[in-house]
């Protein structure tokens, strides 16, 4: 049985995308409002927002920084006002720099921990009390797979998406018997600003829109975790499932570091 309400119809729905500027939810944004959906889109780019909201028909637009709690607050609140609630929140958002531990900088780090996951608790408190009070409503929270396991590369953007992965979990908990969706979005290498930066090939790369899609499919399902593409991120599962020596080892040879 789905672990979440799942969705039927799109029409009429209100969604706000918090990253939609870009990649993932840009897609997103695209595919739901072609579904019928009522859309915000918020990010820190007001220009490249406005670019995706031109396609998305009488898109809402809210710039905003993820890490500045009282304006991630101040947009919840309009919408709710303007909409009279809001019927699923992505939290999409977020940041990446390739690190390696000889490469460690205090401010880079803070600068990802505060998006990826301090953005994230920013804005489930900024959505949380109108669905509670409503007694329904749904919380989506991007994560990644590098969550599952330390991965070369993903030393402070890897723990922040591990946090996550655990911050849904018990989410899911606390909020299920009050009504209230979560769902955790995994997803393996997908083509976007950030993961352009990576200087390595890229296995089972995936687009935006693809991406887009495997998350409305899970949505409609409702799944409680959207994991894809399968064919890569079941490996890493099983990998995790490991012991560490094994695991470790395996890590090395696929990354050849």
């Amino acid at each position: 049985m789905p672990m979440n309400t799942p969705v039927a119809d799109w029409q009429g729905r209100r969604v706000w995308i918090i990253g939609g500027s870009t990649g993932i939810g840009a897609a997103l944004a695209q595919r739901l409002h072609a579904g019928g959906a009522r859309l915000a889109l918020s990010a820190r780019g007001a220009e490249k927002l406005e670019a995706v909201a031109a396609s998305c028909g009488d898109a809402i637009v809210l710039p905003l920084d993820v890490r500045d709690a009282g304006a991630v607050a101040a947009a919840a609140q309009r919408l709710v006002r303007d909409w009279r609630g809001i019927d699923l929140a992505v939290l999409n958002a977020g940041s990446y720099t390739p690190v390696r531990a000889w490469e460690l900088d205090p401010d880079s780090a803070r600068h990802m921990i505060d998006t990826n996951l301090i953005g994230v608790i920013n804005g489930v408190a900024a959505v949380l009390p109108s669905m509670l009070a409503r007694g329904q409503g749904a919380i989506a929270v991007v994560a990644s797979v590098a969550g599952y396991h330390g991965l070369p590369n993903a030393l402070v953007y890897g723990a922040t998406k591990a946090a996550l992965i655990n911050f849904c979990e018990t989410l899911h908990l606390d909020l299920a018997p009050r009504g209230i969706d979560v769902f955790l979005i995994n997803p393996g290498f997908v083509e976007t600003p950030l993961t352009a930066q990576n200087r390595f090939r890229m296995p089972a790369l995936i687009s935006a829109d693809e991406a887009a899609r495997h998350i409305a499919d899970g949505f409609e399902a409702g799944r409680f975790e959207i994991h894809f593409p399968k064919r890569f991120t079941r490996w890493l599962k099983l990998l995790a499932m490991l012991p560490y020596g094994l695991s470790f080892r395996a890590i090395r040879r696929m990354t050849k570091s």
